[in-house]
């Protein structure tokens, strides 16, 4: 299981560089099906998931605690499209990253 978290550390120090799976099972010495399974069932989502887990969380910080826009937020973090990005952080959060900063700025 070590190769596993130091494939999540990796994850971690670079989730705003797009990477495949198959380079990281490389890394980890294992095929890339081996990583999916052991991966998920010691971080509980597959590397691309955590990705894309870190890459919202940080974007959700930077437009809610630094003011960054949604189009700066989104590609800071590693985005090519900003329509991608709106769906998947709704998918994550329930609403979209402009719903999300307009109602935090009205709690304040």
């Amino acid at each position: 299981m070590g190769e596993v978290y130091q494939i999540n550390d990796w994850i971690k120090l670079n989730y705003k560089s797009s990477f495949a799976v198959e380079d990281l099972a490389v890394q980890a010495n294992m095929s890339s099906s081996s990583l999916h399974r052991k991966f998920k069932a010691a971080i509980g989502m597959g590397p691309v998931q955590c990705q894309k887990q870190l890459r919202l969380v940080e974007a959700r910080r930077q437009m809610l605690s630094l003011g960054a826009t949604v189009i700066q937020a989104a590609i800071e973090v590693g985005y090519e499209s900003v329509s991608q990005f709106s769906r998947e952080y709704k998918s994550m959060f329930g609403v979209s990253p402009s719903q999300d900063v307009k109602s935090h700025k009205g709690s304040e």
